[in-house]
């Protein structure tokens, strides 16, 4: 049975979301010769910038709320400026692998945390158990296409690439936290995604004074990154902000962890990489946590309903 057709279609909008965000590294591959800071600071940076043009109007509209709260406005901004530079330098100091799983299989965990935590709400045995299936898929999704983990890499290196990994999830779950929280607050999920992504395009952007080395190389080069720029960042945050007005931010990160399954058939079928068989498996075990939240378990009365845990 599935969920009601408004759930339904949030769902739909992060699972679009996570395809588009599942073409980037397939499209960086394009551009090897430049910095993945540089891709993180530009795509997220020009993304913001779009947004805040896109719903300059509900901009204007929600300005009152959105500075009667500052400080989810200040957090979730710097969230949004910390996460591609943590995600990218965790992928290069613990290797690929390493830094995926941690920063991709973190986020949900840090974010049902400040939902139970922060916003007092009760975490479901349905999310536990997606959450179970979806990291196991993850790791073995990415052991299944990496070679190696990377363990030439120094052990010092390795830690804090684990540390930077876990600060991604955290600050992923936070911005995403964040903006479920502007859109209770009466926001428009527009206004929310714009203000955060646009304020940290003033952070992001004066760094590729320092990193954007051969990003406008070519036209090969300008075209990689403004598609990673418009259809990942701009058109991505869109539909993931459009999914918070209906869905909790810990069931958004949760399907979210489609992204890997896509980046990983793109790189297979586009840039020819080898997969084992227990990439596979992996790949079932995340279909599985994303049709968990899919479908809809029967509804529960008596003395099931009041021990139950909502949905």
């Amino acid at each position: 049975m599935l969920q009601t057709k408004s759930s339904l279609s949030a769902i739909l909008c992060v699972i679009a979301a996570s395809v588009l965000w599942g073409t980037t590294g397939t499209a960086s591959a394009f551009i090897p010769d430049v910095s993945p800071l540089a891709v993180g600071a530009f795509s997220m940076g020009i993304g913001g910038v779009l947004l805040v043009l896109n719903a300059k109007n509900n901009l204007l509209s929600d300005r009152q709320k959105l500075l009667s709260k500052p400080s989810l406005l200040f957090i979730g901004s710097l969230c949004v400026a910390i996460y591609p530079l943590a995600f990218y330098s965790s992928m290069r100091l613990a290797g690929v692998a390493i830094g995926t799983v941690i920063s991709i299989a973190s986020a949900p965990f840090f974010t049902v945390i400040m939902e139970r935590l922060i916003s007092n709400k009760i975490v479901t045995s349905r999310w536990v158990i997606s959450f179970i299936f979806g990291v196991v898929g993850v790791i073995l999704l990415t052991l299944g296409k990496t070679q190696y983990l990377d363990i030439n890499t120094q052990a010092n290196n390795r830690i804090l690439g684990v540390l930077l990994g876990l600060v991604a999830g955290l600050t992923y779950a936070t911005y995403s936290w964040t903006a479920r929280q502007m859109i209770e607050n009466g926001v428009n999920s527009k206004s929310a995604m714009a203000s955060m992504f646009g304020l940290s395009s003033i952070l992001l952007l004066p760094s590729l004074l320092l990193t954007g080395e051969n990003l406008f190389l070519d036209a090969k080069h300008i075209s990689v990154a403004l598609y990673l720029a418009i259809a990942p960042m701009f058109f991505g945050y869109l539909l993931f902000g459009q999914a918070l007005r209906v869905i909790e931010a810990s069931k958004a990160t949760l399907i979210t962890l489609l992204e890997p399954i896509v980046a990983t058939i793109l790189a297979i079928i586009i840039i020819g990489e080898t997969f084992s068989p227990i990439g596979w498996l992996g790949m079932s075990l995340m279909v599985i946590c994303l049709l968990l939240q899919v479908l809809k378990t029967p509804k529960l009365t008596g003395y099931r309903r009041r021990h139950a845990l909502y949905k």
